[in-house]
């Protein structure tokens, strides 16, 4: 899967699960609070995650995901 694609799924699903504003979908935007999203929303987003790349993330996978761009590059390193 190209980073293009899953680039294009992860703004996808923010957008029509979360109900992210398009806009703020930059890869420079702060997760938690440009994208608006809190703990609850986390465990969501693993579970989105989960069922559109097949892929597990636990709590320690979050440590570092500050941006958008990380939470990309996090992804694209679990589906190597």
């Amino acid at each position: 899967m190209t980073k293009q694609v899953i680039v294009e799924k992860i703004d996808a699903f923010l957008i029509d699960e979360f109900e992210v504003d398009p806009e703020e979908l930059v890869p420079g935007a702060n997760l938690k609070e440009s994208v608006g999203l809190d703990s609850l929303d986390f465990v969501d987003l693993v579970v989105a995650v989960e069922s559109n790349f097949g892929v597990k993330l636990v709590g320690d996978d979050f440590v570092n995901i500050v941006t958008l761009q990380d939470f990309y590059d996090l992804i694209e390193r679990k589906l190597d």
